[in-house]
């Protein structure tokens, strides 16, 4: 089992490259490019499909022999839904920054009749989930109700300081449907302010896998399988990027049975 948690690689350029190769699985990629403005980032999809989230900046875009023109808008993740762009398998895409840029490239395999389209804010509307501290506030990117790819899912969530989010634990390792799918999935975590840090513990019933990890603005963690809840720490909000991918596109998930009490009070 590799290490769970993947620090980013330098400041500039693409910091982090997670392929199913080196992180020991079989569906879900994850790049992330911080370029300046006037800088590329491109790929070719192949077999695979591709949505592109950027998290903070603005680039010219094209994808799939379309011009999207100028996409983007937020200069933090902390400031509204952002701009996707979901780019069959089989294209091309490529982001030219107008401003700094931060872009992250979530892949899983490619297939049907899938077309390349841009995802703008308010596509899917922000809803709180959980109460008390276990408030978080969801913004759907590519969910599985949208019927708009063959692999991936994509949501981003804001979780106020002092909070728990992914909670209480849940997992999704058992391709069991209609009772759980199996899911690989990783997460993007970006804090505010970013010297903060917050905690995720990635663990199984049997404890074979437990590992807990203080993370850190731009870590990515892995969750191969188990239960992966989160928790702030005060003063320090995070904001998480989920990409998650597995053999059918279907999100069903099962609580840790002794954790299951607390989604009655």
């Amino acid at each position: 089992m590799p290490n769970l948690l993947v620090k980013p690689n330098g400041t500039h350029g693409r910091v982090t490259h997670v392929t199913p190769d080196n992180a020991n699985w079989t569906y879900v990629g994850f790049d992330m490019h911080r370029l300046k403005a006037g800088e590329t980032a491109s790929g070719e999809t192949g077999d695979r499909e591709v949505c592109l989230v950027w998290i903070s900046g603005k680039g010219k875009t094209t994808a799939d022999g379309q011009d999207f023109g100028v996409v983007g808008e937020r200069m933090t993740p902390f400031e509204g839904a952002p701009h996707s762009l979901y780019v069959r398998a089989g294209a091309d895409w490529s982001v030219t920054a107008e401003t700094d840029l931060e872009l992250a490239v979530c892949s899983a395999p490619g297939g049907g009749a899938y077309q390349t389209k841009h995802i703008p804010p308010g596509t899917h509307p922000q809803f709180t989930r959980g109460k008390g501290s276990n408030v978080r506030h969801v913004t759907n990117i590519m969910p599985e109700d949208d019927n708009s790819a063959h692999s991936l899912l994509v949501v981003e969530v804001i979780t106020p300081n002092g909070n728990t989010s992914s909670y209480p634990s849940h997992k999704h390792d058992q391709d069991n449907l209609p009772d759980e799918s199996f899911l690989e999935e990783t997460y993007y975590h970006r804090l505010n302010p970013p010297q903060g840090f917050a905690f995720q513990r990635v663990y199984t019933d049997d404890r074979s896998l437990d590992e807990a990890m203080a993370v850190e603005d731009r870590d990515v963690t892995l969750v191969p399988k188990g239960y992966h809840p989160c928790a702030t720490i005060h003063g320090y909000d995070l904001y998480y990027l989920n990409v998650m991918a597995g053999p059918s596109r279907v999100w069903k998930f099962n609580n840790a049975k002794e954790h299951a009490w607390l989604l009655n009070t």
